[in-house]
């Protein structure tokens, strides 16, 4: 019977039901997904130059653990509050406490259940889809990486396992009575102003200390990020516990602003909301701010690449005696800025170029910044021939094999050059627009160099070729730009999941508050307005707190990386949009809860 009633009651609320599904659904892949990477030793070590990489992901490990527990909770109490009513009505027929509870805890075990199994089956799919795409997208190479790892499956059984255990404990320990009328208990606590001031004064002071250790992450190092991570995570909790609270409190004292639609009426919701949302949106911050740290790290990454390559050479392609198959496939090569061919000619000691070819094109070089390395500075400049003439070496490696780069450089005339007996190789230098867009003909030519130069097989280190460059930088960098992906999309997922659930929670609460509204005359358009501004509020506040510790995080990347704010638009278009995505989705679903009992709407 208690089977049947569970069963009846999940086909009476179904809708209800399929948000809290697809949402567990959700949390388990996306834990799944972490996992899939966390829990693969052989995967974090052998694709990451940073020997903490493997720690780093088991903290994440860890408190991607507790962030999908409490989004639990909050799935839980967003069912409570769906089924409140049906519970009342049992009481009333004569159910006992107990029965309701084992009622209760029936329905999450079925819906938890399924959700994990199902969760798990499309988080092995959402990896396998994910991973192809950034692996083929990025030109990624890693290593010991499978969509299906067993250890992340145990693991997501066992967390989804711990938390209905611990769910059904609690409902099984607290009244029923206690479910029914907590939404009608008071959250709104008169705070001493004294005390704000200095929970204010205090988190400003915090967040001051925790940004200046990231700018000065290389003079500090493990002990400034230690500090950063703890006076941050105070220092957001006060900001969103007293400053948010004060800043609500001067809106609603601006008469103009207040009396504005049902601005008053919004305000007012905030007020009452904001202490019981302050853990939550201080957790929602933070982890808005690894999230969006991650995906801009990582396509920072993906940014660093070429320009490593492009500091290695000031040509795209160099074909040392190129085959007639290399000739035909640099037809393919898109954009060409210039081309050039020198012939050249060698003996035991000395590499003969024709003084002529260089007047015609002149050799082109990489010219470094102040500090000597590379950086943002780097550009390409064209070798004057005087230059040239001091037979310089260094000049002329970006266009020999190394064989040659051991020997005397001298420029002759033509009649000279005629004159020494050894064969004459030819070499053509190419240089394009993009050499991403053309990395597939690249690999090609490379390929084809390599039959040409054998040596350039057995001595790749000596290789000083833009591809080159770019194959060792993309080894280096792509398991950290794959790993950043991922990590972003976990934390985004969980992040804007529990602050949907934690708003959606608190619905059933308001039914009552916009009912009365609607039965005053009030218009369905403000009251929408109304609820897209309360909800937009919870989801900005903790948004903008996010991107400004992001903005300050970036400052530890730039011993790691030549620019970390280029293309900064880029990951954060891309996350916002996201974001955007999901207050949507909570807005629809809160009007569907709090209006539909309005005689507007149809």
């Amino acid at each position: 019977m208690l089977w049947k009633l569970s069963l009846t009651g999940i086909k009476g609320r179904f809708k209800d039901y399929l948000v809290l599904f697809s949402g567990l659904i959700m949390s388990s892949a996306i834990f799944y997904m972490f996992e899939a990477l966390a829990t693969n030793k052989d995967f974090v070590t052998s694709n990451s130059p940073i020997g903490m990489a493997a720690i780093v992901f088991q903290i994440g490990s860890v408190l991607l653990g507790i962030i999908t527990l409490v989004y639990i909770i909050y799935a839980n109490s967003f069912l409570m509050s769906m089924r409140r009513r049906d519970y009342g009505m049992f009481m009333m027929l004569g159910a006992k406490g107990r029965k309701i509870a084992q009622l209760i805890a029936a329905e999450t075990l079925v819906i938890g259940t399924a959700a994990t199994l199902i969760g798990t089956a499309i988080g092995i799919g959402l990896t396998q889809v994910v991973s192809q795409f950034l692996l083929s997208r990025l030109d990624m190479h890693v290593k010991h990486f499978s969509p299906l790892y067993l250890p992340a499956v145990i693991t997501t059984l066992i967390l989804f396992i711990i938390a209905a255990v611990v769910n059904q404990y609690q409902l099984l320990k607290t009244p029923v009575l206690q479910l029914l009328h907590d939404d009608q208990q008071p959250n709104r606590i008169k705070e001493n102003k004294v005390t704000r001031l200095i929970q204010i004064v205090l988190g400003l002071v915090f967040l001051a200390v925790g940004y200046y250790m990231m700018i000065a992450i290389a003079k500090f190092q493990i002990m400034g990020l230690v500090i950063a991570l703890i006076t941050i995570v105070l220092g957001t909790y006060f900001l969103f516990n007293a400053f948010f609270g004060w800043l609500l409190m001067l809106l609603k004292r601006n008469e103009k602003l207040r009396n504005k639609g049902l601005n008053n009426f919004t305000l007012a919701q905030l007020s009452f909301r904001i202490k019981d949302y302050t853990k939550m949106l201080a957790l929602v911050a933070m982890l808005f701010a690894l999230a969006l740290g991650a995906i801009t790290v990582g396509i920072g990454y993906q940014n660093e690449i070429p320009k490593i390559a492009d500091s290695a050479s000031a040509y795209d392609v160099v074909l040392n005696q190129p085959t007639q198959k290399a000739l035909t496939l640099t037809k393919n090569l898109k954009g060409i800025k210039q081309t050039a061919t020198y012939q050249v000619k060698e003996d035991g000691k000395t590499v003969y170029y024709r003084t002529e070819q260089f007047k015609q094109t002149p050799l082109l070089t990489i010219e470094y910044g102040k500090t000597g390395s590379v950086s943002s500075e780097t550009k390409v400049r064209k070798v004057p021939l005087s230059e040239l003439e001091t037979g310089d070496t260094y000049l002329f490696r970006s266009i020999q094999v190394p064989s040659q780069t051991a020997k005397a450089v001298k420029l002759i005339s033509n009649e000279a050059f005629a004159q020494i007996v050894a064969p004459t190789k030819v070499v053509k230098t190419y240089d394009v627009q993009d050499f991403s867009a053309n990395l597939p003909v690249i690999k090609k030519l490379y390929q084809e160099q390599l039959k040409a130069n054998p040596e350039l097989k057995a001595n790749p280190e000596a290789d000083s070729s833009k591809y080159v460059s770019y194959k060792m930088a993309n080894g280096v960098f792509s398991g950290l730009e794959f790993m950043g992906f991922f990590l972003g999309i976990a934390f985004l997922a969980m992040l804007a999941s529990c602050l949907m659930f934690k708003i959606l929670s608190g619905a059933a609460s308001d039914v009552k508050r916009y009912t009365m509204l609607a039965k005053i005359g009030v218009r369905q358009s403000l009251l929408k307005q109304s609820i897209a501004k309360e909800i937009g509020a919870l989801f900005l506040l903790p948004g903008i707190v996010g991107v400004v510790h992001v903005l300050f995080g970036l400052q530890m990347f730039k011993e790691l990386m030549i620019d970390p704010y280029n293309q900064i638009w880029i990951p954060f278009g891309i996350f916002i949009v996201l974001y955007a995505v999901y207050y949507v989705v909570t807005t629809w679903l809160y009007r569907g809860i709090v209006l539909k009992e309005t005689k507007f709407g149809e």
